[in-house]
């Protein structure tokens, strides 16, 4: 029985953008909450902070790194059963987590299929709103962020509540229950009616019988076609970004992860340590969406990389004030400083992707970068938790995250200044290659100052303005 097609920009588009709010909050916002159980799981297991760490790593790489097989399944089945399953696999690990006895189980359970399964939800409801959206799209984006941060704002909340009077198995049960609301948010995303939305294929692809060199080829367009080898081999901008971001993201997770345990270990009650990060969510419940909109404005169209660098750096000084005082009130200012840096990192991030790489190319340069992205992402956490067992002091672990913050956005910032100031001297050089093959090709001569023969003037006049 064929399928009503909706109409892009109609009314049901709004609320797919609901559901695409929705699902950001249950899977975007869900890593946040984890520097909650820190401690609890720390002493279940009997586990060191590096140990205990691999869970939030491993949950939040996988919630990046999925990017590649998700586009994948979205071509193959379409963005509704992605994120249905994407919803199933998620709440499959947080109830199978509640069993664990070990933590290695729990970084299969909890990290590896939670974090693959919110990877499919959140990508999913995120690209579904380009079909459905062409004229607002950039408002539907900033609108569809905010999910990400009521999610920041109440699963803290809920998980200080529900772990004080259920348990750590009991709460990872109940989430369980709540991420299975993926699967409804994927129900409402009904196929539209546009010439760029996914083909759903009814049946298995026949069985190929090319040779082994052809299979090697079609493995070969396949990662081409997901994974931008090339771009990052010739795009010196998109190097240059992706380097950056790498570095950055070593420092820019471990607030979330170590911020609540940093502040019940100076003496702040748990529920006010919980609250923290849940301030950081509200603010950015107001800030991320007005970040959004500036920054897709075309008056900041030539210097967004430059503010994300300068964003990325007030995020690194940001994080000083945080390692010189453990004082309640201290954390409240440094939370609220934090929302304004954090969210135009979040608001700006893909933007200056879109401006470096062709379009036609940014769903595999999107692929590329989200992989390399969850590497660093994986690493930082463990990384920052055996500083802190050698260590056992909070501050350096907010030290660290600030050096690898600081230096990422001064080697970008002045990376991209370089590369622009040799694209404003090949210019010239372009023109002038142009204009002389122009007048090779057509004859016509004239005197430069020097008495050289050059083109006519006329003609200098009509090939640079093309």
């Amino acid at each position: 029985m064929p399928q009503v097609l909706e109409r892009a920009e109609g009314c049901w588009a709004w609320v797919v953008l609901l559901a695409s709010l929705v699902t950001q909050g249950l899977t975007l916002g869900f890593p946040t909450c984890t520097g909650i159980f820190f401690t609890e799981l720390q002493h279940e297991f009997q586990a060191s902070n590096s140990e205990t760490s691999w869970f939030p790593s491993i949950l939040t790489a996988m919630l990046h790194a999925g990017g590649p097989l998700c586009s994948i399944l979205v071509g193959r089945f379409g963005c509704r059963v992605t994120v249905m399953l994407g919803g199933a696999l998620a709440s499959l690990g947080m109830v199978a987590s509640s069993f664990c006895h070990t933590l290695s189980q729990l970084y299969l359970t909890a990290g590896f299929i939670t974090g693959l399964g919110m990877c499919f939800s959140f990508q999913s409801s995120i690209t579904v709103l380009g079909f459905y959206f062409s004229r607002h799209r950039a408002l539907a984006n900033a609108l569809a962020s905010v999910g990400v941060s009521l999610g920041i704002t109440l699963w803290p909340l809920l998980s200080r509540y529900l772990l004080e009077n259920l348990g750590w198995r009991g709460t990872f049960l109940i989430f369980g229950g709540v991420l299975l609301h993926c699967c409804v948010c994927g129900a409402i995303l009904r196929p539209v009616a546009t010439s760029t939305a996914p083909e759903t294929k009814e049946g298995p692809p026949p069985p190929s019988k090319t040779s082994a060199p052809g299979c090697l080829a079609a493995c070969g367009a396949a990662i081409q076609r997901h994974l931008a080898f090339d771009i990052l081999r010739h795009n010196a901008g998109y190097r240059v970004f992706t380097l950056g971001v790498m570095w950055m993201i070593l420092g820019f997770p471990l607030p979330h992860v170590f911020l609540v345990p940093y502040a019940t270990r100076h003496g702040v009650d748990e529920h006010k340590a919980a609250l923290l990060i849940s301030i950081i969510g509200f603010s950015n419940i107001f800030l991320r969406p007005v970040a959004g909109l500036l920054a897709g404005r075309r008056d900041f169209a030539g210097h967004r990389k430059y503010l994300f660098s300068l964003a990325t750096l007030l995020n690194g000084l940001t994080n000083l004030v945080c390692a010189a005082s453990a004082d309640f009130r201290v954390l409240v200012v440094y939370c609220l400083v934090y929302s304004v840096s954090m969210s135009g990192i979040g608001a700006l991030l893909f933007q200056v992707l879109m401006d470096i790489v062709p379009m036609d190319r940014f769903s595999s340069a999107l692929g590329l970068f989200t992989i390399l992205e969850s590497i660093s992402i994986l690493t930082s956490p463990p990384l920052a938790g055996l500083l802190l067992d050698t260590t056992n002091n909070f501050s350096y672990v907010f030290y660290m995250s600030s050096f690898f913050l600081i230096s990422a956005a001064l080697f970008m910032g002045g990376s991209f200044c370089v590369l622009q100031k040799k694209e404003r001297q090949g210019r010239p050089a372009e023109a002038e290659g142009a204009i002389t093959e122009v007048a090779s090709e057509q004859g016509l001569t004239v005197e430069d100052p020097r008495g050289s023969e050059k083109q006519l003037y006329t003609e200098i006049t009509y090939v640079t303005s093309v």
